[in-house]
């Protein structure tokens, strides 16, 4: 899949083109490979981070639509190899949400309790409510991911089935299937993203954290050793978006080597993808639209401490 961009200006019309040419349409016959890392639609850097910063605000009220209408709930699924930029597009795109409706969740090793139940029990916990945006920054596709490539280190305790087998993840992912189509029955939309980055950029982006003190908190030398495993994730990546990319919990494989426009086309899928919700503010109560002109002199006439 190569793009040849034919509008180097952005526009609204441009813009809400975007989401579509990284949407996976049919997973069965997915590859990985065919999605670019390095495509950035030949637009200026500058513009796109002015359009991003302009474009919060729309999210934003959208945001406060269905929170007010408290029908729905959005749950963003956010995966990519470390470096990918998961955090910074959080901090970038969703920054403008109002925070008492968003929700981010970090999947980190599981607990002892967590290890305890079955491995959604976590995830399902962690779900938005109805009216919220939940973010997932890595999620139950962990599981499916590095569970995957390390299947030699997973705990099989009371698990039925060989982890060593096509089967076993087989059946992993027929149940994320599963459970993100019972969560869409509920009113909670699932959509997927994948920052999909090169094996050159994260190369460079590690040699970034390490070099600016600013950055070198978040740098792990364990981030090196999984670097040997990059063909394992890739394919891993490409077997669960295959099996699990359908219209009720789409995938995006967003190219990543240039952040600022990986941030640009999830601010316009996020903008598509709630849209598509239509959420309203449900209607003043008849008691109030009847009594509108008496309110709105209560309120002129109304004292502090009266």
């Amino acid at each position: 899949m190569r793009w040849i961009a034919v509008v180097t200006e952005l526009t609204l019309d441009f813009a809400r083109t975007l989401p579509a040419r990284y949407r996976v349409r049919e997973g069965s016959a997915f590859t990985l490979d065919s999605y670019p890392t390095r495509d950035h639609g030949d637009l200026d850097k500058k513009q796109v981070r002015k359009w991003v910063r302009q474009r919060r605000a729309h999210l934003g009220a959208l945001q406060e639509r269905i929170a007010a209408e408290h029908r729905h709930a959005l749950l963003v699924v956010l995966q990519g190899m470390d470096g990918a930029g998961k955090d910074s597009l959080i901090l970038n795109v969703m920054t403008g949400m109002n925070p008492q409706g968003t929700r981010v969740v970090s999947f980190k090793k599981p607990s002892e309790i967590e290890q305890a139940h079955d491995y959604l029990w976590r995830v399902h916990m962690a779900v938005p409510a109805r009216g919220q945006v939940g973010v997932f920054n890595r999620s139950h596709y962990e599981d499916v991911l590095v569970a995957r490539v390390h299947a030699d280190r997973l705990d099989t305790a009371g698990m039925q089935g060989n982890p060593e087998t096509e089967a076993f993840w087989d059946g992993r992912l027929t149940d994320i299937r599963n459970f993100e189509s019972y969560l869409s029955r509920q009113g909670i939309h699932t959509f997927k993203i994948m920052l999909h980055m090169s094996p050159e950029c994260q190369q460079k982006r590690l040699l970034r954290r390490l070099r600016r003190p600013d950055k070198r908190w978040k740098f792990d030398e364990s981030d090196l050793a999984e670097r040997q495993f990059w063909p394992a994730y890739q394919q891993a990546y490409q077997e669960a978006i295959r099996a699990t990319s359908c219209k009720h919990a789409p995938w995006l494989v967003v190219p990543s080597d240039k952040k600022w426009y990986a941030r640009l086309v999830v601010m316009e899928a996020l903008i598509e993808r709630l849209e598509g919700l239509s959420p309203e503010p449900p209607p003043a109560s008849p008691e109030i639209l009847r009594n509108l002109d008496r309110l709105e002199a209560r309120i002129k006439a109304s004292r502090i401490g009266s």
